[in-house]
């Protein structure tokens, strides 16, 4: 063995030594990528070296450290996928080696640093990866002297390629680690600078009494919660209800609708996917599951999941573990998953669309919400909060509804339930011309019934209409207090609550309301 060759030999231990040992330690990651090319300029004699990394948009390629490169030289030092030499490496996963640079077509010398037509230099450029994805590249002038085989530089260059992959890992780690942390704590601020948010839920009919009730005993556990109900009942409504009224409630709230997701996308969109795992995957994407972290996920419509992503689901429920798609590393959250669905699943369970076991594990704790027909005592309350809501969106003060427009709101079978209801009253909003709500500015006559709807009101009906308002009126201006409330009515405490629990009405809403 010749002295030249034993001489690179020891070389190559002593530099894969002190890299492994700088890689081994603690401490800022941006210095060491440097540090290691340092040390292979040093015990080898490269003159030119640079560690380029992919951007987090998935796009791009900026180099990360480097040696023999002035400040400008690096800065100018970025490239897109299957650019260059670079760009290409990156892009196929596979080492390049130009004997000499200016012969090669790739080589596009966009850092400026080596003069073309003074120098003939060999270049090589390595992937640097992790498991099976590449995400970045290290490249270096030659290494060794002319007698040394370039397959030699090639073999080196390419363990010290995975060395680095580590502390390129790391880097990217503490990149999104530390973007987490401060999207969290823009979320925290916001949610600070927007005050206490609670979920309105107007009403006090029997059904929506026993649903505040189950709401109360299961909100503090950790059960999945399985919410049935007709469209537009409100059962988003009840699911945020529930989180904020869990230990869960400063944590995430991330709602899924399942029915809106194309079934190629479910998966990725629940659980992730890896860069390069299908065509247009350009970059890591993290899925809802990984984003309620610590919250609560909601899946509505979760009839409309495909068997392949309920078979996942299941999984994660049992274990709390899954693969993003593409991907082979485990992930383990702590979520809670609350359900809704207009959908009859036991019907699906025995017609094979929908999984039996996957059923009795959202079904562990089941609430109905009751569609707005079997509520009506509820659509004085609900009317008062969407005029005022809808007013204050076009900036119109709105006193209320006509006898006749409430009697033909009562007679409505409101097939779309509350949201058909908001959108109904938004529209009397903006056709109303005095702040008052009349049988014109009402859409049932679209739909063939306004003629019967908008009889006028009897007199027992404008006398209950006319009641309830001045007793609103009432609670508002003494802020909920029903003993001042009453009195300004000239009506005994005891009248005013028979009159209260005869129109919905709950002192402590006018309380709150009071105090905004």
């Amino acid at each position: 063995m010749s002295d030249l060759k034993v001489s690179n030999e020891v070389k190559e231990l002593r530099l894969l030594f002190e890299i492994s040992r700088l890689f081994d330690g603690l401490g800022e990651v941006q210095p060491k990528l440097d540090q290691a090319l340092a040390l292979m300029a040093r015990y080898t004699g490269m003159v030119r070296g640079t560690v380029g990394l992919v951007d987090p948009d998935g796009q791009g390629i900026s180099l990360a450290a480097a040696v023999g490169l002035s400040p400008e030289e690096l800065n100018r030092g970025h490239y897109r996928l299957g650019e260059g030499v670079t760009g290409r490496v990156i892009e196929t996963g596979q080492p390049m080696v130009a004997p000499n640079i200016t012969r090669e077509p790739l080589f596009l010398n966009r850092t400026g640093a080596r003069d073309l037509d003074k120098e003939q230099i060999s270049f090589f450029c390595v992937p640097v990866k992790i498991g099976p994805e590449t995400i970045g590249a290290l490249s270096a002038d030659r290494l060794f002297a002319d007698s040394v085989p370039l397959d030699e530089d090639l073999r080196l260059l390419s363990i010290l390629a995975s060395l680095i992959a580590q502390a390129a890992k790391l880097r990217r780690d503490l990149a999104a680690e530390r973007e987490s942390i401060l999207a969290e704590n823009r979320r925290l601020k916001e949610a600070l600078e927007a005050g206490p948010k609670t979920p309105i839920m107007i009403g006090a009919s029997g059904g929506l009494r026993e649903v505040y009730s189950l709401i109360a005993q299961v909100a503090p556990t950790n059960l999945a919660v399985l919410i049935c109900g007709e469209s537009g009942t409100g059962k988003e409504l009840a699911a945020e209800t529930i989180h904020l009224s869990s230990r869960r409630a400063g944590r995430p709230f991330v709602t899924v609708n399942c029915a809106a997701l194309p079934e190629n996308l479910v998966e990725s969109e629940l659980f992730g996917h890896e860069r390069g795992a299908f065509t247009g995957a350009t970059q890591r994407h993290k899925g809802r599951f990984e984003a309620a972290d610590g919250g609560t996920l909601f899946l509505d419509e979760v009839g409309e999941l495909p068997l392949p992503a309920q078979v996942k689901l299941l999984r994660v429920l049992q274990e709390k573990e899954f693969e993003r798609v593409g991907g082979a590393q485990t992930l383990r959250v702590d979520v809670r998953l609350v359900a809704a669905t207009n959908r009859d699943l036991e019907q699906m369970v025995a017609e094979g669309r929908f999984r039996e076991d996957l059923f009795y594990r959202l079904n562990v704790f089941a609430l109905t919400m009751p569609p707005l027909r079997e509520r009506l005592e509820d659509l004085p309350a609900l009317a008062e909060h969407f005029l005022s809501y809808w007013g204050q969106e076009i900036d119109k003060r709105m006193i209320g509804l006509s006898p006749e427009a409430l009697a033909a709101l009562r007679a409505w079978s409101w097939p779309g339930n509350v949201r058909e209801f908001s959108n109904v009253l938004a529209r009397a909003v903006i056709l109303s011309e005095d702040g008052l709500v009349h049988c014109r500015h009402l859409p049932m006559g679209d739909q063939g019934g306004v003629e019967g709807d908008c009889r006028p009101a009897t007199l027992p009906e404008a006398l209950d209409e006319l009641e309830s308002r001045m007793i609103r009126d009432a609670l508002t201006r003494q802020q909920g207090n029903m003993s001042r409330a009453a009195a300004s009515l000239g009506i005994s405490e005891r009248v005013m609550g028979l009159r209260m629990k005869k129109f919905g009405l709950d002192f402590k809403r006018f309380r709150a309301a009071g105090r905004k």
